[in-house]
């Protein structure tokens, strides 16, 4: 439905311009005003920052920041989001904002932006957008209700579109004629072969602290080697062959990882990679930038990137941010205006030049951005296997979220067979379920 309204409003402007209608400035209603926007301290979002004085010169609409680190932006929004009047004309959020938001009518349903069309570019090009994103991050009313179907509706813009990577040390797979692995047999192989080539390096750093970072590193895993979490209609199946494959594939990994890598979180895990201490990294395209950087890093130069590897079928991570406006927004039509500017073609590589993460093909294809970012033809590569259901995106998935990393740690950390705990973890992710009303129609 996005692309279909984004059409019927391209439709309109064709034709106002084949009869010969002048056009205005579509800006001009709007120069002078401000806007608050609401984005987290990201690297993506410091990118922004460095183009919005563009957008002002151009346009005339002034932008103000209220940047903050990611809970306390999630807090400060849950609140601004109940008053009448709201102090945020647009939002950043992550995926999982969307169920609660959504839920809460607290968001614009932006076809009466896209079929306005004063407001609506007709050459902003919806189908170049990250498919899996827009999807996974802006789309609602398919048969799960979070993602699309033939009642969707669109509430948001991916805006920073992340996915799975494997970055790897080129020096030392060069140097033990070993090849990128391509499929995870190859890649399971690779990580505990590395320690017997390399003594005191660990062959993939990985995510393993108790709670969001273990359940982030299962997932990496379930989607590619063919799991769920829930099947059609709701019913756990966490704990079935795919699910036990992932948690001992995840359980291998860390054993065989760096000194250290069962209580790693994200940074920790990043840093090992940084540092020269694993030789495999497996995570999201925001890191990319800090592997160049001489300043962290101690393998500038020695990293190649490839696909997220194949299990059964190619299925790497959506994360990063959308944009939306809020429904007690002040100043909608002109935040409307932003949110287009920055998600357009022209914005998007604005923004990717700067160093953040672009959210259409057609930039990470761009020989501009590929010039300095060389990386971008793979990261643009890598999110067509983006996949939109990599996590399920309901209200309770906070709760089954921490079930699943506290119970995947004691499996990493305290010797708990996995099959049990995974039992575990669908027989009370069943509970919630009910208590939450999922299977009232049952």
């Amino acid at each position: 439905m996005f692309k279909w309204i984004h059409r019927a409003a391209v439709s309109v402007a064709a034709l106002a311009l084949s009869a010969g209608i002048a056009t205005a400035n579509p800006y001009a209603p709007y120069k002078g005003t401000t806007l608050v926007v609401n984005f987290p301290a990201h690297p993506h979002y410091h990118a922004v920052m460095k183009v919005l004085p563009q957008f002002t010169k151009e346009t005339g609409i002034k932008v103000e920041v209220d940047l903050l680190q990611y809970l306390k932006m999630r807090e400060k929004q849950t609140l601004e989001l109940t008053k009448r009047k709201g102090d945020y004309d647009l939002i950043a959020y992550v995926v999982f904002s969307k169920a609660d938001y959504v839920y809460a009518d607290q968001l614009e349903n932006l076809a009466r932006y896209f079929m306005n069309p004063k407001l609506s570019d007709p050459n902003y090009d919806p189908d170049d957008l990250i498919d899996g994103y827009v999807k996974n991050i802006g789309v609602v009313g398919g048969k799960k209700g979070y993602l699309p179907g033939p009642l969707q509706s669109a509430y948001g813009i991916p805006y920073g579109s992340e996915t799975s990577v494997l970055g790897y040390r080129k020096d030392i797979l060069e140097k033990h004629n070993l090849k990128v692995p391509e499929t995870y047999d190859e890649l399971l192989d690779l990580v505990c072969e590395i320690p017997k080539l390399e003594p005191g390096m660990g062959g993939l750093a990985s995510r393993a602290a108790s709670g969001h970072q273990a359940s982030h590193a299962f997932l990496l895993h379930l989607a590619p080697l063919g799991g769920r979490i829930f099947d059609d209609n709701w019913n756990p199946i966490v704990n079935n062959e795919a699910g036990l494959k992932a948690a001992k594939a995840l359980k291998k990994i860390v054993d065989c990882g760096p000194e250290g890598a069962k209580t790693f979180a994200f940074a920790e895990a990043g840093n090992a990679f940084l540092q020269g201490k694993t030789a495999l990294f497996l995570d999201t395209t925001i890191f990319a930038s800090s592997v160049e950087d001489p300043r962290k890093s101690k393998v500038v130069g020695k990293v190649g990137w490839a696909l997220h590897p194949e299990g059964v079928r190619r299925g790497s991570q959506t994360g990063g941010f959308g944009i939306a406006i809020p429904r007690n927004a002040q100043n909608k039509e002109a935040a409307f205006l932003l949110m287009q500017w920055l998600t357009s073609r022209h914005g998007d590589k604005l923004v990717a030049l700067a160093g953040g993460n672009p959210s259409r093909y057609s930039t990470h294809a761009d020989s501009d951005v590929n010039a300095k970012y060389p990386y971008m033809t793979t990261f643009g590569e890598a999110l067509k296997y983006a996949d939109p259901d990599w996590r399920p995106i309901i209200p309770v998935w906070g709760k089954i979220n921490a079930d699943l990393g506290t119970t995947l740690s004691k499996v990493l950390t305290e010797g708990l067979d996995p099959q049990e705990g995974l039992d575990g973890v669908a027989k009370r992710t069943r509970a919630i379920m009910e208590k939450a009303g999922y299977y009232s129609w049952q």
